[in-house]
């Protein structure tokens, strides 16, 4: 028996959406087929309130049918664009599929995006309707809405705080979805209807880049370029419909979309949403997640977490910690890789599962990780390592908007931590003449949203696809990513200058959340350094180091010992490697600020805007190579509530011995 999607569905024991066979080609008939198939199995959790709620794929099929409906009542057409702004939200994702499901086109938007940030991407991608989670989206919204003549409705998820809103273009989320009702009330078949019409080459949703040289730049993705993507890898890592995931990262990112609502509704798995930004930990902990991404400044915070609560722990946990974690470097990624490894390691390793690695990926949420992979920009070697050697199955993958991620995976039992594995089923890669990367997949973006020129520059009329990174493949066949081909240069004297590979280094300790290094056509490289405010500032309570704020703490001399500490071992471990060699560090300060995304420091996916740092700083960097004691700085600020203000300060200059003798560095950053 048939039975409509808009019921309740907690009133029925089944229902049938879809006639088993049909084209599962969008996202929309994916819903209405999890829906017919599994329709009690969970694919949406959220927390709220400290308690986590579900929702199963017949109750989700239901949720957005309501929603698409809605819409439809309010003048939604074929073709329009959404915007969706706010954090991860059941709601929000089928504001996602209730697009889709008319034909519509979603556009995610960064929640952290400021209200002229917010203004280029509803202007240029002509959208018409906006899903909002909150207040604070909506005052945003409200700001700008003047400048975007083409916004004609805003619909907000969240009604706390909206009581005294009266304006005409505000829509509360419960409101739509009753209209929706009643419009399939009078229209039953309309939804389905809607997504019979949908095809596999439209339009399935424009993510925009980050914008780390320039505005921001929309990219164009068929649901054939996600889907078959998608699927390979869900092929390649044997993933069914139990796993877990947890969707936590900013819903406009490649990423995010892909691994927590393309790969969910491909499969057929839960993706659950943390309660706020502010207990993801904690959730991740209670969730126990199957699957995980982050890019590596969440492992690197992770890291920092570990080490700061070590070093508040007593003398013997501390040595028993370090002493296992020391030995599982050298024997846990073999152990994780199958190879063979003495009994008597095999033996200690267990212990050490037993009394570290255990409860610390319990406490961490990683016990029932099958597979975690990193990506969005390259991952230190000692970072990646360490989770590996707790047996953390932690794998590199190679990928961008343009390419619907997946382009490169580590093969289980190849798993290195300098590549990013080899090309998946249906993608080519070569090595252009100057290094960069070039890639022809089924993936491969349709275009720049009206931006002709960009597409031309980037997608090449055979097919093949500009990467911007540099790289190469190894004699193992993995593709190895140097750093984007841009930022590759060279010392004066023709020494390689490979900044993105310095920075890890240094951001693999604990105490530098940053780190921005300059060199190429100069004498020798330099470098900015942002500490990190927590651990450093553990690190100074446990010294009775009294500091009133980031700029006060991070302009005394025993963090900038500190600092060199950690400097000095990155430029052992260069001085190890020949071609790198030159590229050790000589002089450092460390930033007033931190690099702020409001400021147009950060991309809003952390990524380091160069040139607009050079730019601003140039005083600073300047005084770097003048062999002067310090620089002098004023720089402009954006407050939380969008004041700017101006911040002037004069930093110190330290000089680091180079040249040291090879000696192989600790194989894990300590604390202390």
């Amino acid at each position: 028996m048939t039975v409509d999607v808009l019921a309740p569905a907690r009133d029925r024991e089944t229902t049938t959406a879809t006639t088993p066979g049909a084209a599962r080609d969008t996202f929309p008939k994916l819903l209405l087929e999890h829906a017919r198939v599994r329709p009690v199995r969970p694919a949406n959790r959220e927390k709220d309130y400290g308690i986590w709620q579900s929702w199963s794929w017949a109750e989700v099929a239901a949720e957005v049918g309501a929603l698409a409906c809605g819409l439809a009542a309010l003048g939604f057409r074929r073709g329009d664009k959404l915007a969706i702004i706010g954090d991860n939200r059941p709601r929000l994702y089928w504001a996602i599929a209730a697009t889709q499901s008319l034909g519509g086109v979603p556009v995610p938007i960064y929640q952290d995006s400021i209200a002229e940030e917010m203004a280029f991407v509803l202007d240029h991608a002509e959208v018409r309707f906006a899903v909002a989670e909150d207040q604070e989206q909506v005052d945003k919204l409200a700001e700008i809405k003047a400048r975007c003549p083409l916004l004609e409705r805003v619909i907000f998820s969240d009604p706390r705080g909206m009581r005294h809103y009266g304006q005409p273009w505000l829509e509360s989320y419960a409101n739509v979805q009753q209209r929706g009702r009643e419009f399939a009330g009078n229209d039953p078949g309309f939804f389905r209807g809607e997504i019979a019409k949908g095809r596999g080459s439209d339009t399935a949703i424009i993510l925009y880049t980050s914008g780390t040289t320039g505005q921001p730049k929309g990219v164009v993705l068929t649901f054939d370029n996600i889907i078959s993507c998608a699927t390979t890898a869900i092929a390649f890592e044997g993933l069914t419909d139990r796993e877990e995931v947890l969707a936590y990262l900013p819903m406009a990112w490649i990423g995010e979309h892909i691994f927590s609502y393309v790969q969910a509704y491909c499969a057929g798995f839960c993706a659950s949403c943390p309660e706020s930004q502010a207990t993801v930990m904690l959730d991740l902990r209670e969730l126990g997640p199957t699957y995980f991404f982050a890019p590596p400044r969440i492992f690197e915070s992770i890291l920092t977490q570990v080490m700061i609560r070590m070093e508040d722990a007593g003398w013997m946990k501390r040595r028993l910690f370090h002493f296992f974690v020391d030995f599982a470097r050298r024997v846990g990624p073999k152990l994780l890789d199958r190879e063979r490894v003495p009994v008597a390691h095999r033996i200690l390793y267990r212990l050490g599962e037993l009394m570290v690695y255990g409860p610390l990926k319990n406490t961490l949420g990683f016990s029932r990780i099958r597979v975690a992979y990193t990506a969005g920009e390259a991952i230190g070697p000692d970072l990646f390592i360490f989770y590996r050697s707790l047996g953390i199955n932690l794998k590199q993958l190679y990928g961008m908007t343009e390419s619907s991620v997946f382009l490169c995976i580590q093969r289980n039992g190849a798993v290195k931590p300098d590549t990013a594995g080899g090309p998946i089923e249906g993608v080519e890669i070569r090595i252009a003449e100057d290094g960069e990367v070039l890639f022809k997949s089924p993936g491969a973006f349709q275009c720049y949203y009206k931006n002709p020129e960009a597409t031309a520059a980037a997608k090449r009329p055979d097919g093949w696809v500009h990467t911007g990174d540099s790289g190469f493949f190894d004699a193992d066949g993995q593709l190895k990513i140097l750093d984007r081909a841009r930022d590759v240069g060279r010392l004066r004297g023709g020494a390689l200058f490979v900044p993105k590979f310095i920075e890890n280094k240094l951001k693999f300790f604990p105490y530098i959340k940053e780190a921005v290094v300059f060199g190429d056509g100069r004498d020798f490289v330099t470098a900015f350094v942002n500490i990190d405010l927590e651990a450093v500032g553990d690190w100074a309570e446990r010294r009775n180091l009294a500091y009133a704020s980031y700029q006060e703490l991070a302009s005394e001399q025993a963090v900038y010992d500190l600092v060199q500490g950690c400097i000095d071992r990155v430029n052992q471990d260069l001085a190890a490697e020949p071609t790198l060699s030159p590229s050790q560090i000589r002089r450092f300060l460390i930033l007033h600020k931190e690099l702020d995304a409001d400021d147009g420091e950060l991309t809003r996916t952390r990524k380091v805007r160069r040139r607009i740092i050079a730019e601003r700083y140039e005083p600073l960097v300047e005084a770097l190579y003048s062999g002067n004691a310090t620089g002098r700085i004023a720089t402009e600020i954006t407050f939380e509530d969008g004041r700017r203000g101006e911040m002037r300060a004069e930093l110190a200059i330290r000089d680091v011995e180079t040249d040291l003798p090879a000696t192989q560095p600790p194989p894990f950053k300590k604390a202390g």
